[in-house]
């Protein structure tokens, strides 16, 4: 086995609850998994060694919500949007349109082109969801081309109705012959519970044929106005509730005193000059937040979890350091995953290396590109 000390950092961000900060600090890596964590002075030998001469090392960042198989885009959409029309997720069906005209080829293409962008801002973990198909064979080909590139892949055949299509037929085929094409190729079902999108009794059935089918549930819920969404969420004990921005008293209990984690994502709040989520709300009643990108052509066209670091701070009146857990740890949470997010001992060699002494920097210089170094599963990426 080959092992590597990471030595002279400046501050380490361990994301680890115990030890969350240590300055001065040093990590040993071997065979893809942290192996030691402490102060430098107290470091082992290692059969290498990578001098980070006072830089802040952190885990890896992961971006729990992605919608990255697609075609097409929606340049004039965003343009019109900032000329002043209100978002009503409507553009999702010229996706579609698009997507399904795309070769598999194209949208492998695309996706691996998105994914290298995520890892050059130090993301090593992404979720990458279906959607865009709304066909049986469309939403079974998303999930197997998302799966080249990650195993957080989500069935979301309940992205919106198809233009033409019955409700109550598109539901019925969204919970039969679709989830029997999917349910292979993912590890959770979605569902975007939403006014123009499924009701709270559209939403319940296809999240009980998706846990069924042995999937485990997320929700797009409350982005375009408060609704059901969290609740349900809640109610099927999800793994997250995505958007959360609009928000009643009983939708925070409900997260506060379940294990759903609310995922927030600022970048469609940004593409789309909607009101932010309450972060400060959320954690203050003792929520566990996330934050991920949304990464998509119509609302959240960004790929840059830095980017969404700076605009939690700024936006949503978190600290650099909430903002920082809620972009590894609190992705973690919302993926279910407790091996990474997080450097500790037996965790997955997952870590960025910032060209900054701290990760405040994330937030007091948004834009720069301030990664100088990404390492999954202990293999220098970047």
């Amino acid at each position: 086995m080959t092992s590597v000390l990471f030595d002279r950092i400046g501050l380490l961000y361990t994301g680890d609850p115990a030890r969350e900060e240590i300055a001065d600090a040093a990590l040993v890596i071997s065979e893809g998994h942290v192996v030691w964590v402490g102060e430098a002075g107290a470091a082992p030998e290692a059969d290498e060694r990578v001098d980070v001469d006072g830089r802040c090392v952190l885990p890896g960042f992961v971006d729990s919500h992605a919608h990255l198989v697609f075609a097409g885009d929606r340049t004039a959409e965003f343009a019109a949007r900032m000329s002043g029309e209100p978002y009503t997720a409507g553009g999702i069906h010229t996706t579609v349109a698009a997507t399904r005209a795309a070769s598999d080829e194209t949208l492998a293409a695309r996706t691996e082109a998105l994914v290298a962008e995520m890892l050059a801002q130090g993301t090593t973990t992404v979720e990458i969801k279906s959607g865009y198909g709304l066909t049986v064979q469309d939403e079974r080909r998303a999930l197997a081309i998302a799966g080249r590139f990650t195993g957080e892949t989500t069935y979301l055949g309940a992205h919106v109705v198809p233009r033409g299509a019955s409700a109550d037929d598109y539901v019925r085929l969204v919970t039969g012959p679709m989830l029997d094409a999917c349910a292979p190729y993912a590890r959770w079902v979605d569902v975007f519970c939403e006014r123009g999108a499924f009701d709270a009794d559209q939403a319940r059935e296809i999240l009980a044929a998706g846990v069924e089918a042995g999937l485990a549930p997320r929700v797009h819920a409350n982005q375009l106005g408060h609704g059901p969404g969290v609740r349900i969420a809640c109610e099927f004990a999800a793994a997250s509730a995505d958007h959360c921005t609009h928000l009643t008293d009983d939708d925070v209990d409900a997260l506060a005193s379940s294990g759903t984690v609310a995922t927030l994502l600022p970048g469609a709040e940004f593409s789309t000059r909607s009101p932010y989520p309450e972060a400060r709300r959320l954690l203050d009643a003792g929520v566990t937040v996330a934050i991920a990108t949304d990464c998509n052509p119509g609302s959240s066209y960004t790929s840059s979890m830095p980017f969404c670091v700076a605009l939690a701070v700024r936006e949503m009146r978190m600290t650099p350091l909430e903002a920082v857990r809620a972009a590894t740890r609190g992705g973690a949470r919302a993926l279910r995953r407790t091996d990474v997010g997080v450097l500790k001992r037996g965790t997955r060699a997952d870590l960025v290396m910032l060209d900054a002494p701290s990760y405040v920097h994330l937030a007091y210089r948004p834009g720069v590109p301030l990664v100088s170094g990404v390492w999954q599963e202990g293999r220098r990426v970047v």
